[in-house]
């Protein structure tokens, strides 16, 4: 475990309507507004999503299950925005309801609004931090440069 102390700095509201995509939404404030690190909380609903929902399996490489819906839910989410070295980066996880059947995972298939979805970005400052390639699991992780 590593960690690092940070400071809070603006505080950016969107408001989706139906069909807006989130990742491209919330990259575009962050691109736009060269916000290079934030606390990302949303509420709202989304028309359809792919959401991996874990490994398929929990020893070897890691191979994502997935779960596809497209027939809109509402959802909490909480989730963070980094940089790899180019581009800013959403890592968000949803609990997605409709009806008595809850789904939770992380929509990095794709997610798009339904009716209207609200999202909070807290800018986080003084903070030199990257998500960059880990070799161990081919993921992009957080990672501290100083």
């Amino acid at each position: 475990m590593e960690y690092r102390s940070a400071r809070t700095g603006r505080v950016f509201v969107l408001s989706l309507r139906d069909n807006d995509d989130v990742y491209a939404c919330v990259h575009d404030v962050a691109r736009k507004e060269n916000i290079r690190a934030a606390l990302v909380t949303a509420v709202g609903g989304i028309r359809r999503a792919k959401v991996v929902v874990g490994p398929k399996s929990p020893t070897g490489p890691i191979e994502p299950e997935f779960r596809q819906f497209n027939d809109a839910r509402e959802i909490v989410a909480t989730g963070t925005l980094f940089w790899d070295e180019d581009n800013p980066h959403l890592h968000i996880h949803m609990a997605f309801g409709r009806g008595d059947t809850v789904l939770v995972g992380c929509p990095r298939g794709g997610a798009d609004a339904f009716c209207v979805l609200e999202i909070i970005l807290l800018e986080i400052l003084d903070l030199d931090a990257q998500r960059l390639p880990d070799p161990q699991t081919g993921l992009k992780l957080l990672s501290f440069l100083r």
